[in-house]
């Protein structure tokens, strides 16, 4: 389905802000409520629109850490693949986990309280693990940009 300037505008303002109504975005696009409200449900529909969030500030909720991992694993075969992708998606501190190329082969998001608290994740679960055979941590020291909004 190509998408027309009115879905993409539409796909923005929702970006910017998912609690605006069908009519605040149909006022800001030209367009009647019941027209919007059927482009909404056409891209949900069709895959554009995954889901609705609300955005946590991390650092009110005390995870104030923001760490970068590299983790290589220790044969590249398809069993410590599937187990690292496993024990990755139940912890709650990765908010990230990306296959990626080149010299390792995950690069993992990671958010704690403090070193301390990154600390006890990295020996006792990161570390733990049979597939993994080297982990590289980078501390975020003050982030530049950070958003959720798609360039569209």
């Amino acid at each position: 389905m190509p998408l027309d300037p009115s879905d993409k505008k539409i796909l923005e303002l929702l970006q910017q802000n998912a609690q605006l109504t069908t009519k605040e975005i149909a006022s800001r696009i030209n367009l009647s409520q019941t027209p919007v409200h059927d482009r909404i449900r056409k891209l949900e529909k069709e895959g554009f629109i995954d889901k609705y969030v609300g955005l946590l500030n991390r650092r009110k909720l005390g995870k104030s850490l923001l760490v970068y991992c590299n983790v290589t694993l220790d044969k590249q075969r398809k069993e410590s693949f599937e187990e690292f992708n496993a024990a990755v998606i139940s912890m709650p501190e990765v908010l990230e986990c990306c296959v990626v190329s080149g010299n390792f082969d995950y690069l993992l998001k990671v958010v704690a309280n403090d070193v301390e608290g990154y600390n006890q994740f990295y020996q006792q679960k990161l570390s733990v693990l049979n597939s993994v055979l080297h982990i590289s941590s980078f501390f975020v020291m003050s982030e530049v940009k950070s958003t959720t909004e798609l360039p569209i």
